[in-house]
């Protein structure tokens, strides 16, 4: 079963129809033990960076989280699902993420912000392919390392990354159409090759 981490916000509904359409056995997880059942954990993450590491520490789930991402089970980032694998984020200076990965999260020095809309997604290699996609992020992760796709608004910036079970996208693939299904069936293929 793949879980849909329920920290109380994110885009859960969008996910969940996603999943849903592309006939995946998707369930809301809600709770540690939760997390333990998973065969894949799909953190579709929005909202304040601090705010989201609050309510994963009120509801028990952040330390448990952490354990199932580095013990090499597999993992789908969503926006701040994809941040949390930093070090932190300049939006909440206090905060520490998980630090699987080094760097911050910026934000957007120049340009609209929110960012809000579709931008595109310029893969490195043949990983994941090339499309647009729908973006809602004031901030981003600039460092190229572990990153698989780049985009660009007033200056390139992380669009997917992956590294070992850990794969994190910063837009929202389950708002971006046909493209964001796509992306899915990437990930959930890469499942069973497993």
């Amino acid at each position: 079963m793949i879980g849909i981490l329920d920290y109380g916000a994110g885009n859960l509904a969008s996910v969940k129809n996603a999943m849903d359409f592309l006939g995946y056995e998707a369930e809301m997880v809600t709770s540690a033990k939760d997390i333990e059942k998973c065969d894949g954990i799909i953190f579709p993450g929005q909202g304040s960076f601090g705010s989201m590491v609050d309510i994963l520490k009120e509801r028990g789930m952040y330390g448990p989280l952490y354990d199932y991402i580095i013990g090499g089970r597999p993992f789908l980032g969503i926006c701040l699902g994809l941040q949390v694998l930093y070090e932190g984020s300049d939006e909440s200076p206090g905060y520490k993420g998980y630090g699987i990965m080094k760097g911050r999260a910026q934000r957007f020095e120049k340009g609209k912000v929110p960012q809000i809309g579709w931008n595109e997604i310029c893969p490195f290699a043949d990983d994941i392919p090339g499309g647009w996609a729908y973006y809602v992020n004031s901030y981003r992760i600039v460092d190229p390392k572990n990153a698989i796709a780049m985009s660009d608004y007033y200056g390139r910036f992380v669009a997917a990354v992956k590294k070992d079970n850990i794969t994190a996208f910063q837009f929202h693939p389950e708002k971006s159409g046909k493209y964001g299904l796509s992306l899915l069936r990437w990930w959930y293929g890469c499942l069973q090759k497993e």
